[in-house]
Order: structure tokens, then C-alpha cells, then sequence
């Protein structure tokens, strides 16, 4: 198994963009609800209550980033690496529930239209900065996410999207209040719920699969192939099998060697292949097994 750099770096990188979107969640979700209450605009107030669920979003992946990376024991013999894909489904079920919220939420306005009030202008200026944040927050964190290839990280970052999506309703809702056309908000938060909670499906059902072994892609599967079948010795292969543990692949192999080779030869040959495999920074174990091969005598047609 494979427990290099690259893996810390993934780990730091992780803790230290988590970090910083739990400092900007946290002052968001109190100058939004601040805001929103001097204010009277129960849209800004939702908005910050959503950016709590960004905090609970943030604490989970850091869960996940400390408890992934501890090392192999008696119950976990492949790591514990599957916690990044819990915690992604975690992630998901979170945003369907937050774009099933905003769902509810939209259509109750809709149904009820005379229990929205006016707002104070203000909440608009603080919409639009929520905006600008949230905004960038998920640019750097994709931009991170991307760099490390952590899938965990990139639903971490689309959970931010989805936080400045729940902005832009909320401004066209203050600017359509303050125009005074009340209808703008409940219909543009049922367009964005429907959104988040699509997403939310995606990364969850996504997730699921990698959890319940899905393989790696075929363009992966091939370059693995291709760099055992470069290997010296190697005559063939066949039974190649790949697995997802976290964002890294578990993969197993049939590899045939001639059979006249010796034990020794033919278990050199495979850690030979293993070792080239293992260079790819996605792959976490190779489980090798070696067949004889035997060469077919040409067909002369006599």
C-alpha cells in the first residue's frame, strides 16, 4: 500500500481550505441573521440559517479528512479511506434536504403571498456582498479541490455554490419586494431549490456507488492495463478488477508470465508490475496474481 506525500498534502490542503470556509461561513451566517431581523427581510434570515448548513458541511469534512487518513488496523485493512465517501453522501443528503427546504419554503409563499412584508434596503446591499464571498469561497475551494483530486473537497465546494445560488434568490427577492413586485422571491427560490436539490442527488447518489465498489473508469482501467502489459515478463493478463476507496483505486489483477519461469522469476515480475502501477497517485494497493502462460504453436494449416 501507498501512504506517500501526496496523500499529506491532500490532507493539509483539505484542513486548511475547511478552515477558512468555516471562518467565512461563521461571519456570514451572523451578519445575515443580524441583518435580516433589523431589517425584516425573512429571506436574508434563511439565507444565513443556510450558511450554518455550510458550518455542519465543513465540520463533516473535516471529520472525514482526520478519521480517512488514519493508517490500517485489525478491522481495516485497506485503510479507512471510505470515510471521504460517506462523508460525500452526507454532503449530498445535507443539499437535498437544504433544496427541499427552499422548496417548501417557496411554495408556502406562493400559497400565502400576503405574509410577505416590505424590507429595508439594506438587506439588498447585504445580499449582494453575501454574494461576492460566497462566490469566491467556491472558486478557491474548487481551485484546491482540483489540485489535491478529492472528490470530497469538490462537494464541499458545489455546497458553497449552492449557498451563493440561495443569494442571488434571495436579492432578486429584495430587489422584486422593493419594486414591489412580491412574486419574485417565491419563484425564484423554487427555481434554485429545484437546483440544489439536484445536485444534492448527484453527489449523494455518486457517492453511494463508490461505496458500494464501484470500478474505476475505463479510461483509468486501460492506462492500468497498458502499464502492466508494458512490464518486462509480462505475457498477458486478464481477471483486472478495480474498486474506489475514497478517491484513490484498489485494483486486482491475473497477470501470465511464460510458464517455465521459476517461483522466484515469476513473484519478481509481479512486484515489478506492482510497483510501476503503484507510481500512479490514484491507485492505493495492486493484489497480484500470476498464471502460467503457454505460448500457442503456430497454425500451418496442414
Amino acid at each position: 500500500m501507498r501512504n506517500d506525500n501526496k496523500y499529506h498534502e491532500r490532507s493539509v490542503a483539505a484542513k486548511k481550505s475547511t478552515l477558512i470556509s468555516v471562518v467565512v461561513n461563521f461571519f456570514l451566517s451572523f451578519t445575515q441573521i443580524l441583518t435580516g431581523l433589523f431589517s425584516g427581510s425573512q429571506g436574508l434570515i434563511a439565507d444565513g440559517i443556510h450558511s450554518l448548513s455550510d458550518l455542519i458541511a465543513d465540520f463533516v469534512v473535516l471529520f472525514a479528512n482526520k478519521k480517512s487518513h488514519k493508517p490500517s488496523d485489525s478491522d481495516h485493512h485497506y485503510g479507512h479511506w471510505r470515510y471521504e465517501n460517506g462523508a460525500s453522501m452526507i454532503l449530498g443528503m445535507l443539499l437535498v434536504a437544504v433544496g427541499a427546504g427552499m422548496l417548501w419554503s417557496a411554495i408556502g409563499k406562493l400559497m400565502h403571498p400576503e405574509r410577505l412584508s416590505e424590507v429595508h434596503s439594506a438587506a439588498l446591499w447585504v445580499a449582494l456582498a453575501a454574494l461576492i464571498v460566497k462566490e469566491s469561497l467556491f472558486r478557491y475551494m474548487l481551485s484546491v479541490a482540483k489540485r489535491v483530486q478529492s472528490s470530497l473537497l469538490v462537494a464541499n465546494a458545489w455546497h458553497a455554490r449552492s449557498d451563493a445560488a440561495s443569494s442571488v434568490v434571495v436579492a432578486v427577492g429584495i430587489i422584486g419586494t422593493l419594486a414591489g413586485y412580491h412574486w419574485f422571491d417565491p419563484v425564484a427560490a423554487f427555481a434554485v431549490g429545484i437546483l440544489i436539490l439536484r445536485m444534492g442527488y448527484s453527489f449523494a447518489y455518486d457517492a453511494m456507488h463508490d461505496l458500494m465498489d464501484r470500478s474505476a473508469d475505463q479510461d483509468k482501467e486501460h492506462e492500468i492495463k497498458t502499464i502492466l502489459l508494458s512490464t518486462p515478463g509480462v505475457a498477458g493478463l486478464h481477471d483486472l478488477k478495480t474498486r474506489k476507496a475514497g478517491d484513490l483505486i484498489l485494483v486486482d489483477v491475473h497477470l501470465e508470465v511464460q510458464e517455465n519461469l521459476s517461483v522466484r522469476d515469476g513473484h519478481d515480475i509481479a512486484i515489478a508490475a506492482r510497483e510501476r502501477v503503484l507510481q500512479n497517485n490514484d491507485v492505493l494497493n495492486v493484489m497480484v496474481h500470476i498464471d502460467p502462460f503457454t505460448a500457442k504453436e503456430p497454425d500451418y494449416g496442414i
